[in-house]
C-alpha cells in the first residue's frame, strides 16, 4: 500500500463529515432534537444552552459511504456495516426520546450479535503470561443447519467477541462528557490499530483493516472542529456507541489485538470499571448515568473543559505509542499500573471534590 492508498480513505471521510455535520445541526435545530440544560436536569449535564445530540448521523454517513467506495464488499463489512446502523438509528431515537439505558443496551446487544453472525469472532488471544504463546478459543463447536447448511457456533470465541464489543462500546461511550473529549480519543486509538495492522500489511487480509481504522480516524477528526469547546453539537449515543463498537471490531480483524486497544483506551475503560463497582457497592444500577465520572472530578478539581479534553487525548496518544512498543505481558503491567494509579486518582478526587464546589457548567 503505497502512502496515497493509505491515506485517502481518511481524508475522504474527513471531508464527509466536515460537510454532514452542520446539515446534522441545521436538521435537528429546525426539527427542535436539542438537548437543553434547563429541561435536562441530571447532574451529568454539564453544559449550559440547548446543543443538538446527532454526532452518530454525521459520522455513522461518512464511514458508510467511504466504506462502500474504499472496502471490498462482503459478509464482514455487511455485518459491521448493518450493526453500526442500528446503533446510529437507536443513537437517533435517543436524541428525540431518550430512551432507557436497558433498551440501548439490548439494541447494542444486537448490533454486536450482528458482527458475530457475520464470522467475527475471537478464535484466539495472545498469552500475556507466557509470551510467543496464545491462548485457543476455538473450541468448543456447535454445529448447526441453518439456511440451508451446516454452519457452526464456536461458542468460546463468540461469546467473548459479544463480550468484547458491547462492553467497548459503553466503555467508551461514557467518556463523551464534555466538549471534544470523545473524538480526539477515537481520532487516536483508530490510528494506533491502524498503525498497527500496517505492520503486517503484507498481509493481504490487514489491508482492509488498515482502511477502516483510517476512515474511523478520519470520520471522527471531522467531528472534532464542531464538539470542541464551545461544541454546536454533541456525540450523543450513536457517535459514543459507534466509537466503542468500531474500535472493539478492528481490534478484533487486526488479529486480536484487545491487549492494545485496550490498552491506548486505558483511561476511558478503567474509569468505566470503576464507575461500574461505584455503582454497584452504592446500590444502584451501573448502567444509570450520574456525575461521578474522572472527566466530572476533574472539573470538581477546576480544570476547563478545554485543558480536560486535550489531557485525555495526550494521555491516549502516550498510552498508543507505548502500546506499540511492548509484548503481551508488558501491556498487561502497563495496564494494571494504570489502573491502580487511575484508581488512586479518581478515589482521591472523590475525596477531594467532596469538600469543593463544582467548576460549573461552562468553564473552558
Amino acid at each position: 500500500m503505497n502512502l496515497t492508498t493509505l491515506l485517502l480513505p481518511g481524508v475522504f471521510s474527513l471531508g464527509l463529515t466536515l460537510i454532514l455535520t452542520p446539515l446534522v445541526i441545521k436538521l435537528y435545530r429546525r426539527q427542535g432534537w436539542l438537548d437543553d440544560p434547563q429541561t435536562q436536569t441530571h447532574p451529568k449535564v454539564i453544559h449550559r444552552y440547548p446543543v443538538p445530540r446527532g454526532g452518530g448521523v454525521a459520522i455513522f454517513s461518512a464511514i458508510l459511504i467511504a466504506g462502500l467506495i474504499f472496502l471490498p464488499i462482503d459478509k464482514h463489512l455487511l455485518g459491521i456495516l448493518l450493526g453500526g446502523l442500528i446503533l446510529m438509528v437507536t443513537g437517533i431515537l435517543d436524541d428525540i426520546y431518550n430512551l432507557n439505558p436497558y433498551l440501548r443496551l439490548g439494541l447494542g446487544l444486537l448490533a454486536a450479535g450482528i458482527v458475530v453472525m457475520a464470522g467475527i469472532g475471537i478464535a484466539y488471544i495472545s498469552n500475556p503470561l507466557v509470551p510467543g504463546t496464545v491462548i485457543n478459543l476455538s473450541q468448543p463447536q456447535i454445529p448447526l443447519w441453518l439456511f440451508g447448511r451446516v454452519r457452526t457456533i464456536w461458542v468460546l470465541a463468540d461469546l467473548i467477541a459479544l463480550v468484547w464489543i458491547l462492553s467497548t462500546m459503553n466503555f467508551v461511550n461514557w467518556s463523551k462528557g464534555l466538549d471534544g473529549q470523545l473524538p480526539g480519543i477515537v481520532v487516536v486509538s483508530a490510528t494506533v490499530i491502524g498503525i498497527l495492522s500496517l505492520r503486517f500489511a503484507g498481509d493481504v487480509t490487514q489491508w482492509p483493516v488498515i482502511t477502516l481504522a483510517f476512515i474511523l480516524a478520519g470520520a471522527y477528526l471531522g467531528f472534532l472542529p464542531y464538539n470542541f469547546y464551545p461544541q454546536k453539537i454533541m456525540p450523543g449515543y450513536g457517535a459514543g456507541a459507534l466509537a466503542g463498537y468500531f474500535l472493539a471490531v478492528l481490534a478484533i480483524l487486526s488479529g486480536a489485538k484487545l491487549a492494545t486497544a485496550i490498552l491506548v483506551l486505558g483511561v476511558p475503560i478503567i474509569d468505566a470499571a470503576y464507575t461500574v463497582l461505584r455503582r454497584l457497592f452504592a446500590g444502584r444500577s451501573p448502567v444509570w448515568g450520574d456525575r461521578g465520572h474522572l472527566h466530572h472530578r476533574l472539573m470538581d478539581l477546576g480544570w476547563g473543559k478545554r485543558r480536560i479534553a486535550v489531557w485525555y487525548w495526550l494521555v491516549s496518544a502516550i498510552l498508543g505509542f507505548i502500546a506499540l512498543q511492548l509484548d503481551s505481558r508488558q501491556k498487561l503491567y502497563t495496564l494494571v499500573i494504570l489502573g491502580v494509579i487511575i484508581g488512586m486518582g479518581l478515589l482521591w478526587l472523590s475525596h477531594s471534590s467532596y469538600y469543593s464546589r463544582p467548576a460549573g457548567r461552562g468553564k473552558a
